[in-house]
């Protein structure tokens, strides 16, 4: 008979956010050395990268804290009626060529390489496309939104741009989770499916080898009994934490196997 362990895997996301995953795990002497630090992992992309599955979107949200805050950019992309692509390949052509002239700028002004994360949502029936990207900062906003052109404007020939439609460009406000407001607003259900893309140079969230023997199943059971805003809960998390303040918890029970605690940790100021 397999044993059963509690297991623990911490994601880093950046230098001040932590994420640490704990949930029952059944494995043959696969536990983690104590002790034993082991090499850095980076966390697997999901294999669709469909924001419609949960995991999917938790990984978004950590690859977007560990990327994103201050000074950087939320922008918000949508068609006229009459400029509406026809496919989700369309629409990510044109938004590529509109991220190709951000990065163009951005060089021009000797900024740092553009840095990316777009989502492209595809209402029913592929109407109401629209795009939602995180970027770095830097350019003026609305520079950036001028950009998001369909013809674009000629001073020679006295031509105004023609805009594929409405363009907004927000600065990132972090609060103590970071940008996962943001991020999480990005990823919402709604109808329709919403896909992601990101740029190559993009820090990825990683973690080292996986803790068997740090929490047992009574010990979590316990825990799982008192009240998430509860002072002894914040308490108990920070305490294994040292360093890191907790900022929110997600904690789920199946009956098949147990308890299952999703954490958001920042570093303490």
């Amino acid at each position: 008979m397999k044993k059963s362990f509690m297991r623990e895997k911490v994601i880093h996301c950046g230098k001040d956010y932590l994420s640490p995953e704990i949930f029952p795990y059944t494995g043959t002497q696969q536990q983690a050395v104590k002790g034993k630090r082991g090499k850095k992992k980076k966390v697997s992309e999901p294999k669709q990268k469909n924001l419609n599955d949960k995991r999917a979107k938790r990984y978004f949200i950590q690859l977007a804290n560990a990327n994103f805050g201050e000074g950087d950019l939320a922008v918000h992309l949508t068609y006229a009626p009459e400029f509406l692509p026809d496919s989700y390949e369309e629409a990510i052509k044109i938004v590529i060529n509109f991220l190709r002239r951000v990065a163009y700028l951005r060089k021009k002004r000797g900024l740092p390489p553009l840095k990316y994360l777009l989502i492209t949502q595809m209402g029913r029936n592929g109407k109401r496309i629209h795009h939602h990207i995180l970027m770095n900062g830097g350019l003026d906003r609305d520079e950036v939104e001028s950009l998001w052109w369909k013809v674009k404007e000629s001073k020679k020939k006295k031509r105004p741009a023609v805009m594929y439609g409405w363009a907004n460009a927000d600065r990132l406000k972090p609060n103590k989770k970071g940008i996962a407001n943001m991020a999480g607003y990005m990823v919402q259900d709604s109808t329709g499916k919403k896909h992601w893309t990101q740029s190559q140079n993009l820090e990825k969230p990683w973690y080292r080898p996986p803790n068997d023997k740090k929490y047992t199943r009574r010990q979590l059971a316990k825990i799982a009994k008192l009240p998430p805003d509860s002072e002894e809960y914040r308490a108990f998390w920070e305490k294994q934490y040292k360093g890191w303040e907790l900022v929110e918890a997600e904690q789920q029970y199946v009956e098949q196997s147990g308890w299952y605690f999703y954490l958001t940790m920042r570093r303490k100021c």
